[in-house]
């Protein structure tokens, strides 16, 4: 064993961390959500008298933030795949859309969805006694209201993945997070401080958030909070996939050999 060798892999790794700040998201960002995500429920805990109902509440909002989540990462995942086989270019020179691959990712995605959201509902049930599904027949229309802002971030992940390339592919898991602590996954709005209030309620996540809250604590749900969620996730949405055929257009003419 050689000193000047393990120093050689120390070094190697250390200029890779260097190379960029998304090398830097192991560092600081993830270990800032969880402390962000974490330390805020807490708060809400200690500050709140104990709910009965408050471990359905935590588990029920973390499914619901996995149909997010998923809904985020399939899309841009589905695009750096692309990337990283090197078939960006054989893909986009045959007749192929832009559009019709939108939707083949979107129904795909939709289709992997079932399956880990299946099997999250199951295990919560088997591990923990809890069912998700007692808030009834609204989970469907709260699942699909988180699922098109998850769409929203993995488009909009995706489009500067197209334009910028492996250098800022890890948005790919990152973005979705970004919004994490304004969406009030665990804990409600009340519990931020008022200027993150303000971008928490610009969010559709939000409103379904504290929807599921004031059903499994009051047995009620403001059905304006339904419908400002469904028209804030049309505005991002449109707006993401403009964006994303903006930067693919772009990135086109510039020549997409160059992001792989």
């Amino acid at each position: 064993m050689r000193f000047h060798r393990i120093k050689a892999v120390f070094f190697r790794y250390l200029y890779v961390l260097r190379k960029g700040p998304q090398q830097l998201s192991d560092l600081f960002y993830w270990p800032l959500i969880d402390i962000l995500l974490w330390g805020l429920t807490s708060i809400w805990i200690a500050t709140t008298h104990v709910e009965e109902n408050l471990p359905l509440i935590l588990m029920t909002g973390l499914i619901f933030w996995q149909i997010t989540w998923r809904g985020s990462i399939d899309v841009s995942v589905s695009l750096l795949q692309e990337f990283w086989h090197r078939n960006l270019i054989n893909l986009f020179a045959s007749p192929l859309k832009l559009a019709e691959w939108s939707l083949g990712v979107i129904l795909f995605c939709l289709c992997k969805l079932v399956i880990t959201v299946s099997f999250g509902l199951l295990a919560v049930y088997l591990l923990y006694s809890l069912n998700i599904l007692a808030l009834g027949w609204i989970f469907i229309p709260f699942a699909a209201m988180l699922l098109l802002f998850g769409w929203f971030l993995g488009f909009l992940a995706a489009s500067l993945i197209i334009y910028w390339g492996h250098q800022v592919e890890a948005l790919a898991w990152m973005v979705g997070y970004v919004f994490a602590p304004f969406s009030a996954v665990f804990y409600p709005v009340s519990v931020l401080p008022e200027w993150a209030q303000v971008i928490s309620w610009c969010l559709p996540t939000t409103y379904i958030f504290e929807g599921m809250r004031s059903i499994l604590q009051t047995g009620s749900f403001p059905l304006s909070y339904f419908w400002m969620s469904f028209g804030l996730n049309i505005v991002y949405l449109g707006a993401s996939l403009i964006l994303f055929s903006f930067c693919f257009e772009k990135s086109r003419q510039k020549g997409l050999a160059r992001l792989e």
